[in-house]
């Protein structure tokens, strides 16, 4: 059985294509998101992965519940989805969709791992230095982690820079073993 991730990825390109055609990425991103959403639903779940539920039924009921929140074009989505079996596989699509939108918009994506919260002009400080150094706009996801006790630790991609302190604690003591 194929990989979510690689079924999803037509669909994603497909969508992309679309929506980077008729210059509307922002509105796809956000259309794709609230199908994702429902799609989580345990009770929406049930519905999918019932095999007695046609695909207009389960179409039907995806485009009620997001009723006038998709334009024609994501109703078509939704439909050829359905007809295929690939609901289920929505929060992927919109991940890689937002992918390829990120990558045309020259955008990389950062998780921001500090021990400490971070004000807004800390924050947009460590921004404008990740931004100097990817040569990319930068959109950070911050999030607490006590166990770094200071400093902060930057994921983007497969790139790690990790300048807390527990990381600085880590090579002193590997350098005093040595």
């Amino acid at each position: 059985m194929a990989e979510p991730k690689t079924v999803a990825r037509p669909y994603a390109e497909a969508a992309f294509k679309i929506a980077d055609a008729a210059g509307r990425r922002a509105e796809w991103s956000a259309m794709l998101s609230a199908l994702a959403q429902v799609s989580a639903d345990a009770r929406v779940r049930t519905e999918i992965g019932d095999p007695s539920r046609s695909a207009g039924h389960v179409s039907g009921l995806f485009l009620s519940i997001l009723a006038g929140k998709l334009d024609g074009d994501a109703e078509n989505f939704v439909r050829v989805l359905a007809e295929n079996g690939r609901l289920e596989l929505l929060e992927e699509v919109r991940g890689q969709f937002d992918e390829l939108r990120n990558s045309r918009e020259g955008v990389v994506e950062a998780d921001v791992f500090t021990a400490f919260e971070l004000d807004a002009g800390q924050l947009a400080a460590l921004i404008a230095g990740l931004e100097k150094r990817t040569g990319r706009k930068v959109t950070a996801r911050t999030q607490i982690d006590k166990e770094l006790i200071g400093g902060v630790r930057v994921v983007i991609g497969d790139k790690v820079f990790d300048g807390s302190a527990r990381a600085q604690l880590a090579a002193l003591e590997t350098a005093l073993k040595a």
